[in-house]
């Protein structure tokens, strides 16, 4: 609902809503004025995941697009999509339609053109700036839509991920009830692991400890798309953008399996396989607890027969596990 300050808190209490989430735009010191005039109000705020590249989730384009809505929490991201951006021409209705010649958007080859900008340019505006362009969807060929910018990449709206872990101390310094994963189309291991993190740092910092650094290295092992803090702090607009990748990608970790049951006498365990891993790989068992790291010795069949490799999804094994697990509890490999 786009709750940005503290009238807007103490309306929505008035109407009997006992908490409120606050809109992702506000700043530290805009929340904690918003808990020193409503001590009496739950407020949840938005930790880690992905940003709307709208304002609070205003975004039409997945509604648009496949009838989806944002704020009925089903978005699909369509601002994440590849579009690919067509050139233009007038036709003879005066409407503007694909041209075929392929655009150069290399910033360098237009600045060595001495025919690049007019001499009596003041601005150094990029001469395509001001041109329409047509976007094309990936999965929509030949539906094309009007544009009018320029473009440094192909993910025009593509925002970083929002991590806000070295935040989470001053939230809880000032009473912030709920701290927020966004996680709509995330899987159960990605839901698992961030939770985990901010759970100890949650735990470390009620206790007074600094939570530990190697906290940041489990978030940077999930697949993301770079991260920023969001709007807790100002920052130039450029550390909120990557128009290079839509894709989310994990650096040091991938989830390999999940455990379907456990023999405890033998202390392994049967699992359904997500992703490739092989004999020798150095594998983290998911707990609540506490993950727990080991080096994989063996992997069999439902046959007893040895194997080197389990391939990928739609296979199950038995693999030895460190310690007891039981099951759901899941899997992951070091890259």
């Amino acid at each position: 609902a786009n709750t940005v300050n503290y009238a807007a808190v103490k309306f929505w209490q008035t109407t009997g809503v006992e908490r409120i989430i606050l809109s992702r735009e506000l700043s530290l010191d805009e929340i904690e004025e918003i808990r020193q005039e409503c001590p009496d109000m739950e407020l949840e705020v938005f930790v880690h995941g992905a940003l709307c590249i709208a304002y609070s989730g205003r975004c039409l384009l997945s509604g648009y697009f496949n009838h989806r809505d944002p704020n009925q929490g089903t978005c699909t991201n369509a601002c994440r999509w590849e579009y690919k951006v067509h050139d233009t021409q007038e036709n003879i209705t005066g409407d503007v339609e694909p041209r075929a010649q392929k655009i150069d958007f290399d910033p360098f080859a237009v600045m060595n053109n001495p025919e690049a900008f007019p001499d009596d340019s003041k601005t150094n505006r990029h001469p395509a700036a001001d041109k329409v362009y047509l976007i094309e969807e990936a999965e929509r060929p030949g539906e094309h839509m009007p544009i009018y910018e320029d473009e440094n990449g192909t993910y025009i709206m593509n925002s970083r991920d929002l991590r806000a872990l070295e935040h989470v101390e001053r939230l809880m310094q000032i009473g912030v009830d709920s701290l927020k994963i966004e996680g709509r189309t995330k899987s159960h291991y990605y839901v698992a692991r961030t939770a985990q993190v901010y759970r100890r740092a949650i735990d470390a910092l009620a206790r007074g400890e600094q939570f530990e650094m190697e906290l940041y290295a489990d978030l940077n092992s999930l697949a993301n798309r770079g991260y920023t803090d969001g709007f807790y702090e100002r920052h130039h607009t450029h550390e909120y953008q990557n128009y290079m990748d839509n894709h989310s990608r994990s650096k040091t970790q991938q989830f390999v399996a999940e455990v379907i049951e456990y023999d405890r006498a033998n202390q392994r365990a049967l699992v359904d396989v997500k992703n490739r891993f092989s004999l020798g790989d150095t594998l983290e068992l998911i707990l609540p607890h506490g993950n727990q790291a080991f080096q994989l010795e063996t992997i069999e069949n439902q046959q007893g027969e040895s194997l080197q490799v389990a391939p990928g999804s739609g296979h199950i094994v038995w693999i030895p596990l460190p310690c007891n697990a039981d099951k759901m509890s899941l899997i992951a490999r070091n890259l």
